[in-house]
């Protein structure tokens, strides 16, 4: 099963009182206080696919982080949007939303040992495969990304750091129910909840909480590289360093795809 990639690629027009999105729905920032910072996918997820956020702002002075999960209430009829994930909209029912840290989401089954991500280019969750290079994050081009590149690829620095990318997708099971998994910087965490009914449309839960004041949605491809990845691909194979693509003669979104994503 390949993730796909559809209109859930953005933030519904429902969101809670202090968050602002841009004008293409892709970056969510809470502009005041801590809290009342709900959002969530534009469509209810198909089986299998991911929604996946990454971390643009911090905000010091808070404590608690990103949260994240799913909810098979629709948004549209939410009003007013709860204050919090947790409790209030997990209190309403039918939501499981959990909070972002590597420690408490892996959840390892009885005689698994848990390992880091393995050098295959693909992430398997279950039967869902997606490729390991978008759910990775990465450093803005500088003089240390090289470092901070492999902090992310290795999963060293904490799982709710700026450019961490944080997803979450359902696994459909034999009887009939599904299985929710968080992903962090292209490591499964593992089903954290598990029975979510697939009776009705599950949306993706993202919680601007806290210490997490922005973030964006990453587009995740079905498994088949765009012309755009593509030519990216080719760029940094032949560049010294990321800092350099600057100095290409491309047009300003391609360097900016090949410089960030």
């Amino acid at each position: 099963m390949a993730a796909q990639c559809r209109l859930t690629a953005r933030f519904h027009h429902v969101h809670g009182a202090n968050v602002r999105l841009d004008a293409s729905r892709t970056r969510a920032t809470r502009v005041e206080s801590f809290a009342h910072g709900l959002c969530f996918s534009q469509e209810p997820l198909a089986p299998g696919q991911i929604f996946l956020v990454e971390i643009e702002e911090k905000e010091r002075g808070w404590c608690g982080h990103l949260r994240v999960g799913l909810t098979a209430l629709d948004p549209q009829h939410l009003q007013p949007v709860p204050e919090y994930s947790l409790p209030d909209l997990v209190n309403m029912g039918d939501t499981w939303v959990f909070a972002i840290t590597r420690s408490h989401n892996r959840v390892v089954a009885e005689g698994e040992v848990a390992q880091g991500p393995p050098g295959d280019p693909f992430l398997l969750a279950e039967r869902v495969r997606i490729p390991r290079d978008t759910l990775v994050g990465r450093s803005r081009p500088g003089r240390y990304s090289h470092i901070l590149d492999e902090l992310y690829r290795t999963n060293v620095l904490p799982a709710t750091a700026r450019r961490s990318r944080i997803g979450v997708l359902y696994a459909p099971q034999p009887d009939g129910t599904a299985d929710m998994h968080i992903v962090i910087n292209g490591e499964d965490m593992g089903p954290s909840a598990r029975h979510l009914p697939t009776t009705r449309p599950l949306y993706a839960v993202v919680d601007v909480f806290a210490s997490t004041k922005s973030v964006r949605v990453i587009p995740v491809e079905d498994g088949f590289p765009s012309l755009q990845t593509l030519c990216r691909v080719v760029i940094q194979k032949h560049i010294v360093h990321r800092v350099a693509i600057d100095g290409l003669d491309l047009p300003a979104p391609l360097k900016s795809f090949c410089e960030h994503e």
